[in-house]
């Protein structure tokens, strides 16, 4: 019987018991630490792959699925007839959405793949909607239009608490780092159609928490918060907790959502990152 499938890549931050709940089809990427290659949430769990990356003698590198992966995936989804939508991490972080659109146009199957723009909980989020939708029986264009909707109205800023990982990745100088950790500070950047712009320079934890709640308030203003989450990289006490209890204290009643971030954006980020991610309706 056809029906609409959801496939998504292992950088979301949907919970095991989602993915396994809603059936949802989930392609991982690989991280190669020290010349061994590990599969995101398989053999490799976020918690773990902090302590390698500590002992780490270069910088984990992460790879895309293949376009080859993707396509025996949609093959065999579709070969009775059913759509497929699948949705992934922004374009701009990882090849992984050229994949998956490369592997649509070589597969019989109907697949409408879908740039999140996104990553972690902003990833999370569009999955859910396509989730509801799908089991309220909506169309595909019913479910690209709510997934678009979801994006439109998403925030995510990301906030850094070394820049050691970027200068070893090449995203930035050396001289920079320097001058930053001198400093103490602990960039903040806003990811915005996929693109992450340095938004604030704050100095303590203190301050990266007040820039992300006078962010929050402000956008979120007469609207109805549908959803608040933060991914993390080993920061509960210095970021995460002061966070929650800063919104609840703004009036927020719902669930603040709490994951340990992919292995595959911690290796940019590295420990003690967080990302701040929200959307109102």
């Amino acid at each position: 019987m056809s029906q609409i499938h959801i496939v998504t890549d292992s950088t979301c931050d949907l919970t095991d018991a989602e993915i396994q709940e809603h059936g949802i089809h989930v392609v991982p990427l690989t991280v190669q630490i020290d010349e061994k290659t590990y599969t995101d949430r398989v053999n490799l769990q976020p918690d773990t792959f902090i302590k390698l990356l500590k002992t780490a003698k270069e910088l984990p590198k992460s790879s895309q699925p293949s376009p080859g992966a993707f396509k025996e995936l949609y093959d065999e989804l579709g070969k009775d007839g059913s759509r497929i939508i699948s949705i992934h991490m922004t374009g701009s972080m990882s090849g992984t959405y050229q994949s998956a659109n490369q592997a649509s146009q070589m597969s019989d199957s109907d697949v409408t793949v879908i740039d999140s723009r996104y990553i972690a909980f902003g990833l999370a989020f569009q999955l859910r909607e396509a989730i509801r939708l799908r089991n309220a029986g909506a169309t595909v264009e019913e479910i690209v239009a709510g997934v678009n909707r979801v994006r439109e109205n998403t925030r995510l800023f990301v906030a850094l608490d070394t820049l050691e990982n970027m200068v070893k990745g090449g995203r930035i100088g050396k001289g920079k780092a320097v001058v930053s950790s001198l400093l103490n500070i602990k960039p903040i950047g806003h990811l915005d159609i996929g693109e992450v712009t340095i938004c604030a320079k704050p100095r303590s934890y203190k301050q990266v928490v007040k820039y992300l709640m006078s962010e929050f308030e402000k956008d979120t203003q007469g609207k109805k918060v549908a959803g608040v989450g933060i991914s993390h990289a080993n920061s509960m006490d210095t970021l995460v907790n002061p966070l929650i209890e800063q919104v609840k204290a703004a009036g927020y009643t719902g669930q603040v959502e709490v994951a340990f971030t992919s292995p595959v954006i911690s290796t940019h980020t590295g420990e003690g990152a967080i990302g701040f991610i929200y959307y109102t309706e």
